[in-house]
Parts: C-alpha cells; sequence; structure tokens
C-alpha cells in the first residue's frame, strides 16, 4: 500500500500535505492515534478516549466532501469533555454529572461541517474549576513533557493531546486562564478569542457571561485556521456576537510592567531569567514600549474569586451539588461553594459591575492600539505540591490570567523558549476585543515571520474569509482558577511560600541587553511541514518507515498573493510548499500594481539603478513545481530573481509590457507596505 508514515507532531498543514501526496489518509492518523493514546493511558489525558468503531463514520464521511471546500478535511482534534459531543457522554469531570447530548456544541459542528474528525473527550479539572490540572476524579493529567509536573489545567488534557501527537489541535475553555496556562506548560499556542467571537452554545457553563471555547494549536498560524471556521455568532447563543476576524498588523506600542513580578514555585529563578529574556528580545522589535502599572490588572482579577462572580458558578452548578452530595471532589466544591456566601447578595454583584465597568475603561486607554505582555504563569508545580497544597498553588497559576474575561480582553498565549530543560516558558498577548489581529501581527514579528510589517498598517490576511458560513454553533463555559485570589490586591506584593520547595523572586520587569534572534515560534511552527521538537517518547506510527531521506525541493521566490496571510497562501500549502524566511532582492527591481482583480504585484529587473524589495522564501516539492508554473497566468512568470546576497533563485517576474498600465509601487519597497 506505499508508506504510510504518520508524524509524531500532527499539524494541519503536514496532515493536508500528507493527505495530498496520498502518503497517508485519515484513517492511518486515527489508528496512529488510538495507539498512542493506548500508549500513553497512564497519563489521564482521555476521559473517553478515541476508538475507532466510534470515529469512523466521520472518517467514512470524508469521500462525499470536496476538500478545497473543506479546509479542515480530515484533520483530527480532542474535545474538552465540557464541550458536548452529539451521542458521546458530557462529564465536566464528575461521573455523577455525565449526560449524552443529542447535539453538538456549535463549536464541534462547525469544525465537523468543515471536514474536521473528533476523536474523543479529555480529561479536565473538574467543572473546569482549576489551573492545575489535578483536580480530576479521572486522574492527575500528566504534563506532556515532564511528568512529575502539572499539566495547567482546566484544559488540561486537550493541551496534553495535541503535545502528545494525539490531535492536531484542541478545544478548551478559558474563563480565568484555561486556555492558556495549559498551553504554556505544555510549549504550545492557545487562542482565547474575544468573549461571544466563538458561540458557546453545547458547553457546560461555568461563569456564562464570561466563558470563551478556546483552541490549543502548535502555532498561531493553525489556530487562524480553526478562528476562521468557529468564528460568527450563533442564532440559538445568547452570548455570542459578531466580532470581526483578526487582521493580523502590528501595534503603536507594547505595555509591559512597570514593576517587579511575582515568580514562584520550583523553577522560580529560572522563571524569573526566561521572562528577563523575552522582554529583552521584545525591546528589540522597533516598537514603542511603555512601561504600566499593572496592579489594574490584579484588581480586576481579584474579582473572579473574591467577589460575587463566583457566585455566578454557583448560580450554574449549586443545584446539582446540593443534590449530589459526596459527588464532587472536596477542592472543587470547596471553590464553587464560596459562591452562595452570604455576603455575595444582589448590592455586592452591582457595585462589583460598576467598579468593573471603571476598570473596563481605564484598560481601553491604556491599551488603546496597543498590546500588554505578561508571563502565562509566573511558575508551575510538581504534582505532589499541589496535592499538598491545593488552593494556594491554584491561585499563584492565575495570577496573570485571570483578568482577561473580565476586562474583555482578547489573549493569545505563545511559546517563549525554555525556563530549563524540558520546562516551556510562555508569554501572553492582551489586546482589546475588537484588536484581535494585534495579537496575531506581533506574534508574527515574534516568531521571524513578519519583519517588515509596519505598525500602523493592517495585513491582509486570509482569516477574513468566511469559509464555511453560520453552522450549528457551539456553547458556554470554563471555570478555572481557584478560590483565594493570591492575586487579591497588588501583582507585585511577596506572598509567603505556599508549599515545600517554592522559590518566591522578585524579577525585574524589564533587562538591558541585545539580540541575535526572535522570541522562538510556537513549538512545531505549522511553517515547517514535519517538525520533531516533540516529546521524544511519543511515536512515529508507520507502516512502513520513510527512507532515503528527505526529498528534494525547489526555492522559489514570492512577492505578492502566495505570501503568507494572502488568499493564495492556500495553493502553496496544498502544493506541499513551506515557508522559508522573509528575504530582498537585490537593489535592481522596480514594483508594478498590475489592473488586475484580485490585484497583484509584478517585479521587474532593471538593466540599471532599481530597488531592493521585500519577497518571501519558500520550499516547494520537485513534483509539484511543473504544475504551480504552468498555472501562472501572463504578464507574470517564473524566472530567476537575484536576492540581496547575490544568489538566484526560481521566483515570481514580470514581462516590461505590463509597466504601461500599471501604478510603479516600488517606492513601497514591498506588497505588504503597498496594500
Amino acid at each position: 500500500m506505499g508508506k504510510r508514515f504518520v508524524p509524531r507532531k500532527l499539524t494541519v498543514n503536514s496532515l493536508r500535505k500528507g493527505y495530498l501526496a496520498r502518503n497517508i489518509t485519515p484513517e492511518d492518523v486515527v489508528g496512529c492515534i488510538i495507539e498512542r493514546s493506548v500508549a500513553d493511558a497512564d497519563m489521564n489525558i482521555w476521559i473517553t478516549p478515541p476508538r475507532m468503531e466510534r470515529i469512523r463514520p466521520y472518517i467514512e464521511r470524508l469521500a462525499a466532501l470536496d476538500p478545497a471546500k473543506t479546509p479542515l478535511w480530515g484533520i483530527p482534534f480532542a474535545i474538552k469533555d465540557n464541550i458536548d459531543w452529539a451521542g458521546v457522554p458530557t462529564t465536566a469531570g464528575c461521573p455523577d454529572f455525565q449526560y449524552v447530548p443529542a447535539e453538538h456544541a456549535s463549536a464541534v459542528a462547525r469544525l465537523i461541517e468543515a471536514g474536521a474528525i473528533p476523536l474523543g473527550k479529555t480529561n479536565l479539572d473538574q467543572f473546569a474549576t482549576g489551573l492545575v490540572g489535578t483536580r480530576s476524579p479521572y486522574g492527575e493529567t500528566h504534563n506532556a513533557l515532564r511528568p512529575e509536573l502539572i499539566s495547567g489545567g482546566s484544559s488540561s488534557g486537550s493541551a496534553v493531546a495535541v503535545a502528545r501527537g494525539q490531535a492536531a489541535f484542541a478545544l478548551g475553555t478559558d474563563t480565568a486562564g484555561s486556555g492558556r496556562v495549559p498551553a504554556a506548560l505544555n510549549g504550545l499556542v492557545g487562542f482565547k478569542p474575544t468573549i461571544g467571537a466563538w458561540p458557546t452554545k453545547g458547553v457546560v457553563p461555568a461563569c456564562a457571561s464570561l466563558d470563551c471555547v478556546t483552541v490549543f494549536a502548535h502555532s498561531a498560524e493553525e489556530a487562524l485556521q480553526v478562528d476562521r471556521v468557529l468564528r460568527g455568532p450563533d442564532p440559538a447563543d445568547p452570548w455570542s456576537r459578531s466580532v470581526a476576524p483578526p487582521m493580523p498588523r502590528m501595534p503603536h506600542k507594547l505595555c509591559l510592567p512597570g514593576e517587579p513580578l511575582r515568580f514562584y514555585g520550583p523553577y522560580a529563578v529560572e522563571y524569573a531569567q526566561a521572562w528577563e529574556a523575552a522582554v529583552d528580545r521584545l525591546k528589540h522589535l522597533n516598537v514603542e514600549i511603555e512601561y504600566v502599572d499593572i496592579r489594574l490588572f490584579a484588581r480586576a482579577a481579584a474579582m473572579l474569586y473574591d467577589g460575587p462572580y463566583v457566585g455566578e458558578r454557583w448560580a450554574s452548578l449549586g443545584g446539582f451539588i446540593d443534590d449530589h452530595p459526596g459527588s464532587v471532589l472536596p477542592v472543587t466544591e470547596q471553590v464553587l461553594r464560596s459562591g452562595a456566601a452570604a455576603r455575595y447578595g444582589a448590592a455586592s454583584v452591582f457595585r462589583v459591575q460598576h467598579q468593573l465597568q471603571e476598570m473596563k475603561l481605564e484598560a481601553r486607554k491604556l491599551l488603546e492600539r496597543a498590546v500588554l505582555v505578561l508571563p502565562t504563569a509566573g511558575g508551575t508545580w510538581s504534582r505532589e505540591q499541589v496535592r499538598e497544597s491545593p488552593i494556594e498553588t491554584n491561585s499563584e497559576m492565575g495570577r496573570y490570567t485571570n483578568h482577561c474575561n473580565l476586562l474583555d480582553l482578547c489573549a493569545l498565549a505563545v511559546p517563549a523558549g525554555e525556563a530549563a530543560d524540558g520546562l516551556p516558558f510562555g508569554i501572553t498577548l492582551f489586546a482589546l476585543a475588537e484588536d484581535e489581529g494585534l495579537l496575531f501581527g506581533l506574534e508574527r514579528r515574534l516568531s521571524g515571520g513578519d519583519r517588515t510589517v509596519v505598525a500602523s498598517r493592517d495585513v491582509p490576511n486570509a482569516a477574513v474569509e468566511d469559509i464555511t458560513g453560520n453552522v450549528p454553533a457551539a456553547a458556554s463555559g470554563d471555570i478555572t482558577g481557584s478560590v483565594s485570589a493570591a492575586v487579591s490586591g497588588d501583582v507585585i506584593g511577596k506572598v509567603p511560600a505556599p508549599v515545600a520547595g517554592d522559590r518566591t523572586v522578585d524579577a525585574p520587569a524589564v533587562v538591558s541587553g541585545d539580540i541575535t534572534g526572535n522570541v522562538p515560534a510556537a513549538s512545531g511552527d505549522a511553517r515547517n511541514d514535519m517538525p520533531e521538537d516533540i516529546p521524544n517518547d511519543v511515536p512515529a506510527c508507520s507502516e512502513t518507515t520513510e527512507s532515503g531521506g528527505a526529498r528534494a525541493g525547489v526555492l522559489v521566490a514570492v512577492c505578492g498573493l502566495h505570501m503568507r496571510g494572502y488568499p493564495l497562501e492556500s495553493q502553496m500549502r496544498e502544493l506541499g510548499a513551506r515557508f522559508v524566511r522573509e528575504d530582498r532582492t537585490a537593489a535592481k527591481y522596480r514594483m508594478i500594481r498590475l489592473p488586475s482583480t484580485p490585484a497583484k504585484p509584478g517585479l521587474i529587473k532593471q538593466w540599471r539603478g532599481g530597488s531592493s524589495i521585500a519577497i518571501e522564501v519558500w520550499e516547494m516539492p520537485a513534483e509539484s513545481f511543473g504544475p504551480f508554473v504552468s498555472a501562472i497566468p501572463a504578464p507574470l512568470g517564473i524566472g530567476k530573481v537575484e536576492l540581496q546576497d547575490g544568489t538566484e533563485i526560481p521566483g515570481f517576474i514580470c514581462e516590461a509590457y505590463a509597466e504601461n498600465e500599471a501604478e510603479d509601487i516600488t517606492g513601497y519597497g514591498g506588497w505588504r507596505a503597498a496594500t
């Protein structure tokens, strides 16, 4: 049957490439995932694990779908077990709460409609109440890289499934940080969209007014691919709303803490050093930096558990807890029952709402056209430490996350190197609800993908295309965090070490220095085809192993609609091409805007003079190069493009006659700046 190699890391783009090349099939991939889930059974990733008999109908329906019209054709994904999958039990991490839904949550329905394959239901902190991944009667979910450490919660199983090669992406939920903390602790990207941008119908509610469905992926690029499918209001969901898709663009400024931050846990020193290194890199992005007082965010964070908002959790689940004594873990019940306190009466709710409205106004002024950057977490713990001190350790994990939804912010958690060997470190980018594009523009610059983007311009992005329409929608909820907010009041004060082995550190908020690189891209950026930066003990499943080395590729210079973020990027991906780097031509070219629909650039080499033009270099499989070239319409074609270092590679050029009816845009220095 030929080669059936399934990479250890599963990404949307690597799988699409394998399917197009007929090297693998969705059934091969699912079979490998099932093998991996069995091998990792003691890591407690799944509550309802992948089983072929349950998944096969979704594989078989792919035969009737056009891959060109179903953007996630054959892509396997995991579902946090507080999100409904029709016919499969939803437990929310509590066996006695279990029910079997008749309908998919809206988010699940939209993904299936787009060709994605649901795999199983992942473990979580019970009722999505926690940020540690240990609060489950189905077992503590182990960290993907260091099993003695926590995995982060509440979306623990979803994150670890992706990190262990058991899903290409996974759905989580986020009320206090559940879509971000597990990403940081397992080396992933976690995207928490603006409240209501993705419908929450069909999700067990935590704080229904704050809950978000989120995604874990290996790159921000692939999170955007999921966003294109999930975004849009659901007429049956009272919490969903219309929010414009992210248009990646650079912020006008970065907001960094103006005072020392608190780091905690057994790796506090290492986390502090990793933060300093991340700040040093941020300082070299040629973006204005403003040092801000982050006590505003600490005050908002404290409201989530040390205020009447915890009553919203009790409103959702209090009846079940009262009617089912002994069914809920003691630590979970302690958190939820605190919402029934007499002090949280109606008057207190309105007082907090009024205070929060003032804070939102203050945050809006502070973050206008700006991105706030904080550590995703200030440290981590061993699972044993969390068992010894479950409330205090959990509270610390929300120190830099709890404020987000209360202030109506969006967030993107991204990897930023390692704090120690096998210990990922992550930062989170925060922006106003309508500024999700700033998160992705900054991430591209950080990961080395968009150094030429200017702060004042929007970067066109295929994310604005509605490729699925309004499919039935999703559901409400996550309930992350813990009871006592260690962030109550001021984030910068030292708190007594909550458990043995804690090393509390106050680290400088900023450092000076030089930088020669960028913050590492999300673990296994989807711009790479089949990268292997994933735990070494994850098997690469294959019927026969790959042999003969890497296939030869052709470097191609692109300067317009085939670049990342533009409509024809998908053509490059489908042909198996991968992004290599940004570059520039030699100072010998003019660029024109052709009067076509859509408009496209033309690159014309000059006999004398000319300018250096920004381009992208991609690598394309040799067997795809011929069909690619034959499809290019006149006056464009493929010729040799001279790069700034004097080398020549194949790339887009334009016949000189076209300049007679075209606009000269050479002065912009590239297509991104001209559009």
